[in-house]
């Protein structure tokens, strides 16, 4: 898949899950993603999308998950984490990716390669 923030493209593998499947079939997609936290983005997706959320204890730079079942989260910043999401997929190199989206709301596009 690949993530096009402003002029930087970066390519991301999504995982093998139901989550990722219905994720796909809805790209390209072009969403504006709210800043939260100084390590992530948000976007609100029209409608839900499967879930399997755990805690995975540590999010990395670049991990792409779904908080609840409609809410994208793109990670820039590594750290540990409470809360419980369902793992899309993660970036492959997200050197830059924090760069790229700035520190305000900012539009990406998803889009299979």
């Amino acid at each position: 898949m690949r993530i096009k923030v402003g002029t930087r493209t970066f390519t991301a593998t999504l995982y093998d899950n139901a989550t990722a499947t219905a994720f796909k079939a809805r790209l390209p997609m072009t969403v504006t993603m709210t800043e939260l936290n100084g390590n992530e983005k948000y976007a609100d997706l029209p409608d839900n999308l499967p879930v399997k959320a755990s805690n995975p204890g540590a999010i990395q730079n670049g991990d792409l998950m779904l908080y609840g079942a409609n809410t994208l989260v793109l990670f820039y910043k590594s750290f540990s984490t409470p809360y419980s999401y369902t793992r899309m997929g993660r970036i492959d190199n997200p050197t830059g990716l924090a760069a790229a989206l700035g520190s305000g709301n900012v539009m990406v596009t998803f889009a299979l390669e």
